[in-house]
């Protein structure tokens, strides 16, 4: 289907916050997940995927934390789709990270400004600063966000990304989106892309 990029969120930030026996299994589960993408009849070996993991990773238990850095090593090289997974993540917590590095880059020229006695309106950091620190650099906007379960909520996931991308929200639960599903979602963003292509090319133009 030409599919180049998938983002997946695994697990949020605020997921810590449940039972310490679920947090647990789930960990279990990633783990466990993570080392069958790397067999070698895996999809991501067939397919040369390259994997990427988004999020506060030194939250993550010992051997999840290895288990994702050996898959991010193990598929760098992949000239394959990207898959990205996001895990230990909030947008709000990649959106504040960037701040804070944009700012550790320019923190000579925010001395040199104020120790001036001054705040002459100059733009100190930029949109292009905060995009060059977000995750997902490297990778375009989405063009779909698909929210199953009937869900209508980003649920703090990709803001800053999504400006112009095509919001879904089929009814099935994760586990029972289907090939059928996919398709029906790519044929309903193909049908209101004329109007996200225009909205992109005014956005552009107004830059």
């Amino acid at each position: 289907m030409g599919i180049e990029y998938v983002t997946i969120y695994a697990f949020s930030i605020d997921n810590f916050k449940r039972k310490p026996d679920e947090v647990q299994s789930t960990m279990n589960l990633m783990q466990e997940k993570i080392e069958e993408l790397l067999k070698e009849e895996s999809v991501v070996t067939k397919y040369g995927v390259r994997i990427n993991f988004w999020g506060n990773l030194s939250l993550l238990s010992q051997p999840v934390r290895l288990a994702v850095e050996k898959a991010t090593v193990s598929t760098a090289k992949n000239s394959g789709p990207v898959l990205s997974v996001c895990v230990a993540y909030t947008s709000t917590y990649e959106i504040m990270r960037a701040i804070h590095k944009s700012c550790a880059d320019k923190i000579g020229k925010i001395q040199e400004q104020y120790a001036n006695g001054h705040d002459d309106g100059e733009e100190i950091i930029s949109v292009a600063d905060l995009e060059q620190h977000l995750y997902t650099l490297d990778c375009p906007d989405p063009d779909i966000l698909i929210r199953t379960s009937g869900e209508t909520r980003l649920s703090n996931f990709l803001l800053w990304q999504t400006t112009f991308t095509h919001l879904q929200n089929p009814a099935p639960l994760w586990p029972e989106f289907s090939l059928m599903h996919l398709v029906w979602v790519v044929l309903m963003y193909q049908k209101a892309y004329p109007y996200f292509k225009e909205r992109r090319s005014k956005c552009k133009r107004m830059h």
